[in-house]
């Protein structure tokens, strides 16, 4: 699984999917990434994403992001887990 620091993120890389709940997105929001809480991207990934795209994944906590990359990385997207500072213990 590929990860990579908040820090070094930049747009220009791909899109940063917020999996968190849309009261969590709000609450702590980073600036340039797009809400698509977790298990409706799990139920349509499909319809949301496209194989030729990097996505990075990020959460308040690191559990959700971390367990969209995985699935998400067997059906075969190129996807990269975003580790805010403060989950570098994840």
């Amino acid at each position: 699984m590929k990860r990579i620091d908040l820090n070094v993120y930049d747009p220009s890389m791909g899109m940063l999917i917020d999996v968190s709940d849309e009261l969590t997105f709000k609450q702590h929001k980073i600036p340039g990434s797009v809400n698509i809480p977790y298990e409706k991207l799990l139920l349509h990934y499909k319809e949301l994403l496209h194989k030729g795209q990097k996505y990075y994944i990020i959460c308040l906590k690191g559990i959700h992001s971390r367990k969209v990359v995985s699935i998400l990385e067997f059906y075969g997207y190129d996807v990269t887990q975003v580790i805010r500072p403060e989950d570098k213990s994840l």
